[in-house]
């Protein structure tokens, strides 16, 4: 069970913004679409930094409301963990546990490719033990 798998079913689309957007519009994204974390990326869509909600709630914690009006490369985490589509699930699990965060963007040749999220990893997770509880299911039947 691999990164790529996961991308394969849920797709590749990433919503992602440039460091100059500011505060205020990366949290317009984030509610419109739904979203816990936005990737930063350069004009060559190399990641910069990514943006979760936690970043913006340590913004205003710390600047209160003219955080909004900041662009989101003070807010941002620069240092971004990533994953590839060969890493594991469980290689996944491990990073986000360590690292304490919910969404791993999976780069390709330096540029991003797609993004997980731990509900990806555990829906993927859930299938996978389901399956091996039907299989084994089936096995005891047929025996």
């Amino acid at each position: 069970m691999t990164v790529k798998l996961i991308l394969e079913r849920k797709g590749y689309d990433v919503f992602s913004t440039t460091p100059e957007t500011t505060l205020g519009d990366a949290v317009t994204m984030l509610a419109k679409h739904k979203i816990g974390a936005i990737v930063v990326c350069d004009k060559n869509n190399a990641i910069k930094g990514i943006l979760s909600e936690r970043d913006v709630v340590r913004a205003l914690a710390s600047d209160g409301a003219d955080a909004l009006w900041k662009p989101i490369s003070e807010t941002m985490t620069m240092k971004v963990k990533v994953c590839s589509e060969k890493h594991t699930v469980n290689q996944v699990m491990e990073i986000m546990t360590m690292g304490r965060f919910r969404h791993l963007p999976v780069e390709k040749d330096g540029h991003l490719h797609g993004i997980v999220s731990i509900g990806d990893v555990v829906k993927l997770r859930i299938e996978e033990v389901e399956r091996e509880s039907e299989d084994i299911r089936t096995y005891i039947a047929t025996a």
